[in-house]
């Protein structure tokens, strides 16, 4: 499992597309915060990386996918995903290896965003005038749906060997699951089923992180999307080498 993550952390930045997911992702949020007006922190006038949480979940919608698209359709199309298999390493060990890339890659691009809460709590009047323990559980929601988007990402992956059908089918799963249950919930004919419903979508759950709310049911929420995930990754894989 070791060797797998370490190989694909490398090719990750070994490539200019590790480069330009992060640049865009950094650059997106920067603006979201400081330059657009409609979400910019100086107008808005309060101390809170609020812009941050709350459209970091759609920005990542994008950003995942274009860093776990390529985990297994890339195997798949240069004929590698055989060698690989034949290693003495287990389907999971594989799987895990990968995706702990994934979650690593995600984590790694959200630790330059620290700096805005710098400038934040800096800016405070006066100066640390911000909730830091809702920071912390906004930041910990946030890792956590980035590993959830990660998981969903490399099953997208494992199922075709063409990178752009990947990122496409995976940043349609991560609407569906992060706002389309909920969506759905609004719609007024479900009738006694629209709270369960409701409860499916990880929006539910991340709300409630975002707001500093740290539950155990959310906890495992988003721990069993991951595991979900991950066993139809295995799945899948099994059954390209039958």
């Amino acid at each position: 499992m070791i060797q797998v993550f370490y190989k694909e952390i490398n090719n990750f930045f070994n490539s200019l597309t590790a480069y330009i997911v992060v640049i865009v992702f950094l650059t997106t949020i920067g603006l979201l915060m400081w330059v657009f007006p409609d979400t910019n922190v100086l107008q808005y006038g309060f101390a809170d990386m609020e812009t941050l949480f709350r459209l970091g979940p759609y920005v990542f919608m994008f950003l995942v996918p274009a860093i776990t698209m390529r985990m297994f359709s890339e195997e798949k199309k240069s004929g590698t995903i055989e060698i690989l298999f034949t290693r003495p390493l287990s389907d999971y060990e594989i799987i895990l290896g990968k995706y702990l890339a994934s979650v690593v890659l995600v984590l790694f691009s959200l630790i330059p965003t620290l700096l805005y809460y710098y400038s934040i709590y800096t800016l405070g009047s006066p100066p640390g005038n911000i909730d830091t323990a809702g920071v912390i559980g906004s930041y910990i929601g946030l890792a956590l749906l980035g590993s959830v988007f990660a998981s969903i990402g490399l099953l997208a992956s494992s199922l075709t060997e063409n990178q752009v059908v990947a990122f496409i089918l995976s940043v349609f799963l991560c609407f569906i699951f992060y706002d389309g249950f909920q969506s759905m919930a609004a719609i007024n004919v479900w009738s006694k089923v629209t709270a369960l419903i409701n409860r499916l979508s990880i929006a539910y759950y991340y709300n409630d992180l975002s707001r500093g709310l740290i539950d155990m049911t959310s906890i495992l929420y988003f721990l069993s999307v991951i595991a979900y995930m991950l066993l139809l990754t295995k799945f899948v894989t099994g059954r390209r080498k039958w």
